[in-house]
Protein backbone atom coordinates (compact mmCIF):
# COMPACT_ATOMS: atom_id res chain seq x y z
CA UNK A 1 0.00 0.00 0.00
CA UNK A 2 1.39 3.76 -0.85
CA UNK A 3 -0.07 6.57 0.76
CA UNK A 4 -0.27 9.43 -1.19
CA UNK A 5 -1.40 13.29 -0.15
CA UNK A 6 -3.52 15.02 -2.87
CA UNK A 7 -6.50 18.19 -2.57
CA UNK A 8 -7.75 17.71 0.88
CA UNK A 9 -7.10 13.99 1.40
CA UNK A 10 -5.21 10.85 1.48
CA UNK A 11 -5.18 8.06 -1.68
CA UNK A 12 -4.19 4.72 0.19
CA UNK A 13 -3.01 2.68 -3.58
CA UNK A 14 -3.10 -0.49 -3.81
CA UNK A 15 -4.49 -1.10 -0.38
CA UNK A 16 -6.04 -5.07 0.27
CA UNK A 17 -8.78 -6.09 1.82
CA UNK A 18 -11.02 -3.03 2.18
CA UNK A 19 -14.30 -3.14 1.16
CA UNK A 20 -16.42 -0.23 2.43
CA UNK A 21 -19.93 -2.62 2.45
CA UNK A 22 -17.72 -5.14 3.61
CA UNK A 23 -16.39 -3.06 6.81
CA UNK A 24 -18.96 -0.23 7.07
CA UNK A 25 -22.25 -2.34 7.04
CA UNK A 26 -21.27 -5.53 9.10
CA UNK A 27 -22.12 -4.37 12.28
CA UNK A 28 -19.15 -3.24 14.23
CA UNK A 29 -20.04 0.73 14.03
CA UNK A 30 -23.25 3.14 13.29
CA UNK A 31 -21.82 6.35 12.49
CA UNK A 32 -21.15 5.97 9.17
CA UNK A 33 -23.33 6.36 6.52
CA UNK A 34 -23.18 5.59 2.50
CA UNK A 35 -23.75 8.13 -0.16
CA UNK A 36 -25.75 8.20 -3.55
CA UNK A 37 -21.82 7.98 -5.47
CA UNK A 38 -21.43 5.26 -3.10
CA UNK A 39 -18.99 6.41 -0.76
CA UNK A 40 -19.14 6.04 2.92
CA UNK A 41 -18.91 9.27 5.12
CA UNK A 42 -18.86 9.27 9.15
CA UNK A 43 -17.73 10.43 12.22
CA UNK A 44 -14.95 9.19 14.93
CA UNK A 45 -12.92 11.07 17.18
CA UNK A 46 -14.43 13.88 16.54
CA UNK A 47 -13.42 14.18 12.96
CA UNK A 48 -15.48 14.00 9.59
CA UNK A 49 -14.71 12.17 6.76
CA UNK A 50 -15.29 10.68 3.41
CA UNK A 51 -14.06 7.38 2.05
CA UNK A 52 -14.45 6.22 -1.52
CA UNK A 53 -13.51 3.24 -3.44
CA UNK A 54 -11.97 3.21 -7.03
CA UNK A 55 -10.70 -0.24 -8.52
CA UNK A 56 -7.50 -1.29 -5.75
CA UNK A 57 -7.53 2.86 -4.21
CA UNK A 58 -9.57 4.48 -1.60
CA UNK A 59 -9.54 7.94 -1.34
CA UNK A 60 -10.29 9.27 1.70
CA UNK A 61 -11.85 13.53 1.74
CA UNK A 62 -11.50 15.71 4.58
CA UNK A 63 -8.54 15.01 6.47
CA UNK A 64 -4.47 15.62 5.80
CA UNK A 65 -1.17 13.30 5.84
CA UNK A 66 -0.44 13.78 9.62
CA UNK A 67 -4.09 13.00 10.77
CA UNK A 68 -4.02 10.13 8.91
CA UNK A 69 -1.04 8.85 10.57
CA UNK A 70 -2.17 10.10 14.20
CA UNK A 71 -5.80 8.74 13.57
CA UNK A 72 -6.87 7.12 10.51
CA UNK A 73 -4.01 4.33 9.70
CA UNK A 74 -4.74 3.03 13.13
CA UNK A 75 -8.66 3.25 13.23
CA UNK A 76 -8.61 1.33 9.94
CA UNK A 77 -6.06 -1.15 11.30
CA UNK A 78 -3.77 -0.71 8.24
CA UNK A 79 -0.86 -2.33 10.33
CA UNK A 80 -2.74 -5.64 10.32
CA UNK A 81 -2.23 -8.49 7.72
CA UNK A 82 -5.59 -9.54 6.89
CA UNK A 83 -4.48 -12.01 4.38
CA UNK A 84 -2.98 -14.09 7.03
CA UNK A 85 -5.90 -14.11 8.92
CA UNK A 86 -7.94 -15.19 6.48
CA UNK A 87 -6.13 -18.22 5.17
CA UNK A 88 -6.01 -19.22 9.03
CA UNK A 89 -9.59 -18.95 9.18
CA UNK A 90 -10.09 -20.40 5.48
CA UNK A 91 -7.72 -23.53 6.22
CA UNK A 92 -9.86 -24.61 9.27
CA UNK A 93 -12.89 -25.50 7.15
CA UNK A 94 -15.40 -24.86 4.44
CA UNK A 95 -17.85 -22.83 6.82
CA UNK A 96 -14.59 -20.15 7.57
CA UNK A 97 -13.79 -20.61 3.92
CA UNK A 98 -17.10 -19.80 2.20
CA UNK A 99 -17.26 -16.78 5.16
CA UNK A 100 -14.03 -15.09 4.88
CA UNK A 101 -14.22 -15.13 0.86
CA UNK A 102 -17.81 -13.48 1.14
CA UNK A 103 -16.37 -10.91 3.73
CA UNK A 104 -13.03 -10.63 2.42
CA UNK A 105 -12.78 -6.89 2.72
CA UNK A 106 -13.86 -7.08 6.16
CA UNK A 107 -11.42 -4.49 8.53
CA UNK A 108 -12.31 -4.36 12.24
CA UNK A 109 -12.27 -0.48 12.83
CA UNK A 110 -9.92 0.70 16.36
CA UNK A 111 -12.75 3.06 17.67
CA UNK A 112 -13.24 4.80 21.24
CA UNK A 113 -14.05 2.81 24.07
CA UNK A 114 -16.92 4.97 25.77
CA UNK A 115 -18.40 5.60 22.61
CA UNK A 116 -18.43 1.66 21.92
CA UNK A 117 -19.67 0.75 25.12
CA UNK A 118 -22.47 3.26 24.68
CA UNK A 119 -23.24 2.32 21.14
CA UNK A 120 -23.46 -1.66 21.99
CA UNK A 121 -25.91 -0.49 24.88
CA UNK A 122 -28.16 1.01 22.72
CA UNK A 123 -27.49 -1.81 20.07
CA UNK A 124 -29.16 -4.03 22.71
CA UNK A 125 -32.55 -6.00 21.20
CA UNK A 126 -32.63 -3.13 18.33
CA UNK A 127 -32.65 -2.27 14.82
CA UNK A 128 -29.73 -0.75 12.86
CA UNK A 129 -31.86 2.07 11.80
CA UNK A 130 -33.00 2.64 14.92
CA UNK A 131 -29.46 2.23 16.80
CA UNK A 132 -28.21 5.09 14.41
CA UNK A 133 -30.96 7.29 15.00
CA UNK A 134 -30.21 7.32 18.91
CA UNK A 135 -26.54 7.62 18.24
CA UNK A 136 -27.17 10.53 16.34
CA UNK A 137 -29.93 12.35 18.32
CA UNK A 138 -27.19 11.80 22.15
CA UNK A 139 -24.28 13.18 19.81
CA UNK A 140 -26.65 16.38 18.32
CA UNK A 141 -28.03 17.36 21.64
CA UNK A 142 -25.12 16.77 24.02
CA UNK A 143 -21.93 16.29 21.65
CA UNK A 144 -19.33 19.57 20.37
CA UNK A 145 -20.28 20.61 17.21
CA UNK A 146 -17.66 19.35 14.55
CA UNK A 147 -18.33 21.33 11.70
CA UNK A 148 -20.48 21.29 8.20
CA UNK A 149 -19.30 18.83 5.85
CA UNK A 150 -20.69 18.16 2.32
CA UNK A 151 -24.12 20.54 3.23
CA UNK A 152 -24.95 19.14 6.36
CA UNK A 153 -23.81 19.65 9.93
CA UNK A 154 -21.52 16.95 12.09
CA UNK A 155 -20.92 16.61 15.81
CA UNK A 156 -19.24 14.15 18.16
CA UNK A 157 -20.06 11.36 20.25
CA UNK A 158 -20.71 13.23 23.77
CA UNK A 159 -18.14 12.60 26.67
CA UNK A 160 -19.35 10.97 29.53
CA UNK A 161 -19.45 13.97 31.00
CA UNK A 162 -22.08 15.78 29.25
CA UNK A 163 -24.15 12.67 30.62
CA UNK A 164 -23.21 12.44 34.01
CA UNK A 165 -26.16 15.02 35.55
CA UNK A 166 -28.70 14.27 32.89
CA UNK A 167 -31.55 12.25 34.00
CA UNK A 168 -33.59 9.51 32.13
CA UNK A 169 -36.38 11.72 30.33
CA UNK A 170 -33.34 14.21 28.71
CA UNK A 171 -32.47 11.27 26.75
CA UNK A 172 -35.62 9.48 25.27
CA UNK A 173 -34.78 9.63 22.16
CA UNK A 174 -36.41 7.58 19.12
CA UNK A 175 -34.25 4.10 19.54
CA UNK A 176 -33.27 4.74 23.26
CA UNK A 177 -36.27 3.48 25.58
CA UNK A 178 -35.43 1.50 28.31
CA UNK A 179 -31.83 1.91 27.59
CA UNK A 180 -31.97 5.53 28.64
CA UNK A 181 -31.58 3.97 32.72
CA UNK A 182 -28.30 2.03 31.23
CA UNK A 183 -26.71 5.30 29.53
CA UNK A 184 -27.22 7.39 32.69
CA UNK A 185 -25.32 4.42 34.74
CA UNK A 186 -22.70 4.37 32.26
CA UNK A 187 -21.77 7.93 32.41
CA UNK A 188 -21.65 8.26 36.36
CA UNK A 189 -19.59 4.93 36.48
CA UNK A 190 -16.82 6.57 34.18
CA UNK A 191 -17.22 10.33 35.90
CA UNK A 192 -17.05 9.16 39.10
CA UNK A 193 -14.14 7.09 38.11
CA UNK A 194 -15.26 3.55 39.36
CA UNK A 195 -14.48 1.85 36.28
CA UNK A 196 -11.90 2.90 33.97
CA UNK A 197 -13.09 2.24 30.72
CA UNK A 198 -9.80 3.32 28.73
CA UNK A 199 -7.68 0.84 30.69
CA UNK A 200 -9.63 -2.10 30.82
CA UNK A 201 -7.69 -3.34 27.42
CA UNK A 202 -5.02 -4.01 29.51
CA UNK A 203 -6.47 -6.67 31.24
CA UNK A 204 -7.09 -10.04 30.41
CA UNK A 205 -9.98 -10.41 28.17
CA UNK A 206 -11.88 -12.50 30.84
CA UNK A 207 -10.98 -9.61 33.99
CA UNK A 208 -12.00 -6.85 31.18
CA UNK A 209 -15.53 -8.81 30.34
CA UNK A 210 -16.11 -8.99 34.19
CA UNK A 211 -15.50 -5.71 34.61
CA UNK A 212 -17.60 -3.92 31.69
CA UNK A 213 -20.77 -6.55 32.73
CA UNK A 214 -20.43 -4.42 35.95
CA UNK A 215 -22.48 -1.82 33.99
CA UNK A 216 -25.98 -2.01 34.08
CA UNK A 217 -27.05 -3.38 30.50
CA UNK A 218 -23.86 -5.05 29.52
CA UNK A 219 -24.18 -8.71 29.06
CA UNK A 220 -21.73 -11.51 27.56
CA UNK A 221 -22.23 -10.59 24.28
CA UNK A 222 -22.43 -6.55 24.64
CA UNK A 223 -19.15 -7.08 26.51
CA UNK A 224 -17.51 -9.01 23.75
CA UNK A 225 -18.49 -6.30 21.19
CA UNK A 226 -17.33 -3.82 23.23
CA UNK A 227 -13.55 -5.59 23.77
CA UNK A 228 -13.21 -6.33 20.14
CA UNK A 229 -14.75 -3.23 18.61
CA UNK A 230 -12.40 -1.23 20.51
CA UNK A 231 -9.85 -3.09 23.03
CA UNK A 232 -7.91 -5.31 20.82
CA UNK A 233 -9.42 -8.13 22.20
CA UNK A 234 -8.79 -10.16 19.35
CA UNK A 235 -10.12 -13.56 21.17
CA UNK A 236 -13.71 -12.12 22.11
CA UNK A 237 -16.64 -13.72 20.36
CA UNK A 238 -19.56 -12.01 20.31
CA UNK A 239 -22.71 -14.07 20.01
CA UNK A 240 -26.10 -12.18 18.81
CA UNK A 241 -29.13 -14.26 16.76
CA UNK A 242 -27.17 -14.49 13.64
CA UNK A 243 -24.16 -16.05 15.00
CA UNK A 244 -26.15 -18.05 17.46
CA UNK A 245 -28.26 -19.08 13.87
CA UNK A 246 -24.97 -19.93 11.77
CA UNK A 247 -23.18 -21.70 14.90
CA UNK A 248 -26.18 -24.16 15.07
CA UNK A 249 -26.33 -24.48 11.76
CA UNK A 250 -22.66 -25.25 11.05
CA UNK A 251 -20.88 -26.84 14.23
CA UNK A 252 -22.66 -27.47 17.00
CA UNK A 253 -26.59 -29.09 17.88
CA UNK A 254 -29.41 -26.71 17.84
CA UNK A 255 -30.29 -25.44 21.42
CA UNK A 256 -26.55 -25.46 22.72
CA UNK A 257 -26.25 -22.71 25.29
CA UNK A 258 -24.29 -19.44 24.86
CA UNK A 259 -22.03 -20.39 27.33
CA UNK A 260 -21.19 -23.72 25.33
CA UNK A 261 -21.32 -21.57 22.11
CA UNK A 262 -18.52 -19.58 23.19
CA UNK A 263 -16.42 -22.15 24.87
CA UNK A 264 -16.26 -23.86 21.42
CA UNK A 265 -15.68 -21.02 19.60
CA UNK A 266 -13.06 -20.07 21.40
CA UNK A 267 -11.32 -23.97 21.39
CA UNK A 268 -11.92 -23.76 17.41
CA UNK A 269 -10.80 -20.72 16.86
CA UNK A 270 -8.55 -19.35 19.47
CA UNK A 271 -7.12 -15.68 19.55
CA UNK A 272 -8.37 -14.83 16.43
CA UNK A 273 -11.92 -15.89 17.69
CA UNK A 274 -13.61 -12.02 16.84
CA UNK A 275 -12.46 -11.87 13.63
CA UNK A 276 -14.16 -15.64 12.55
CA UNK A 277 -17.40 -14.29 14.44
CA UNK A 278 -17.21 -11.30 12.12
CA UNK A 279 -17.08 -13.04 9.33
CA UNK A 280 -19.48 -15.61 10.37
CA UNK A 281 -22.03 -12.62 11.38
CA UNK A 282 -21.41 -11.00 7.52
CA UNK A 283 -21.96 -14.25 5.95
CA UNK A 284 -24.99 -15.70 7.86
CA UNK A 285 -27.04 -12.05 8.11
CA UNK A 286 -26.22 -11.20 4.59
CA UNK A 287 -27.22 -14.76 3.39
CA UNK A 288 -29.96 -15.41 6.07
CA UNK A 289 -28.13 -18.61 6.75
CA UNK A 290 -29.38 -20.72 9.35
CA UNK A 291 -33.07 -19.49 10.09
CA UNK A 292 -34.36 -22.74 8.44
CA UNK A 293 -32.55 -26.45 9.32
CA UNK A 294 -30.73 -27.94 6.35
Amino acid sequence: MKICEMKNGIALENVKDFELPHIFECGQCFRWNKEEDGSYTGVAFGKVINLKKEGNNVFIDNTYYDEFIDIWYDYFDLKRDYGIIKKQLANLDETMAASVKFGHGIRILKQDEWETLISFIISANNRIPMIKKAIEALSINYGDYIGEYRGSKYYSFPKPEALYNLDVGNIQFSGIGFRGKYIISAAKLVTQGEIDIYGLKNLSTEEARIKLMKFPGVGPKVSDCIMFFSMDKDDAFPIDIWVKRVMEYFYVPEGTSLKKIQGFAQSKFGNIAGFAQQYLFYYARELKIGRKKR
